[in-house]
């Protein structure tokens, strides 16, 4: 006499069907989580709209400003200033005086107040980041906020996240450009590893990569 069989035949093969279906949800979840909900995704290419419309390809690939005539601070200081109305003015006084734009920058200038620019590259207030000692050790301003001479209106172009900024402190040779060369956001080295493993001893960067370095 044959015993009659509980379970379907299909039921053989549900270790492998389980196996499969957990590997396939473990691999979603992870796609999820590295790129859909990381900086590279969430915050690459936030481009807010600011109270005045400002080209930096205007006046830096045109006009061939530097990028310390506005952004004094950003050799000696932590922080990189962002330009009060009296630097704007110092042009502006005489050239396009009829454009809108200007018209509304003179306004703030004899208001005597700040113009609100709405700020696009944010850390958390947890991280400690200091420009000068990043400018003053040859990393350009192109390797964080990309090529800003080339945008009329500035957006992140980088995730600026831990993963992202740990990429450079382990291989800084990758990024390292001559100190004179930092604000030519055009240069580009004819072979960036040879010249940023001579830069590397040259200048003695040796970031760190320890938590208290960026979290004090």
């Amino acid at each position: 006499m044959t015993s009659k069989q509980l379970f379907p035949k299909w039921f053989n093969y549900l270790p492998i069907i389980v196996l499969v279906g957990l590997t396939l949800i473990l691999g979603i979840t992870i796609h999820l989580f590295w790129f859909w909900f990381s900086p590279k995704h969430l915050e690459v290419g936030y481009q807010p709209k600011q109270p005045i419309p400002f080209s930096h390809e205007l006046h830096v690939n045109q006009v061939g400003m530097d990028c310390r005539y506005c952004h004094s601070n950003v050799e000696v200081s932590g922080h990189s200033n962002i330009p009060t109305t009296e630097t704007c003015m110092n042009c502006h006084k005489t050239i396009k005086v009829d454009s809108p734009a200007i018209k509304t920058l003179t306004e703030y200038h004899n208001q005597k107040k700040p113009i609100d620019w709405v700020k696009v590259h944010m850390l958390p207030d947890y991280v400690y980041f200091n420009h000068a000692a990043h400018v003053n050790s040859g990393v350009s301003c192109v390797q964080c906020h990309g090529n800003v001479n080339k945008m009329t209106t500035v957006y992140q172009a980088k995730p600026l996240s831990m993963g992202w900024c740990l990429e450079c402190h382990r291989e800084p040779e990758k990024y390292l450009w001559p100190k004179e060369q930092v604000t030519n956001l055009d240069f580009r080295p004819d072979n960036q590893l040879k010249l940023g493993l001579q830069l590397k001893e040259t200048y003695n960067v040796n970031p760190g990569e320890a938590c208290s370095v960026c979290h004090r």
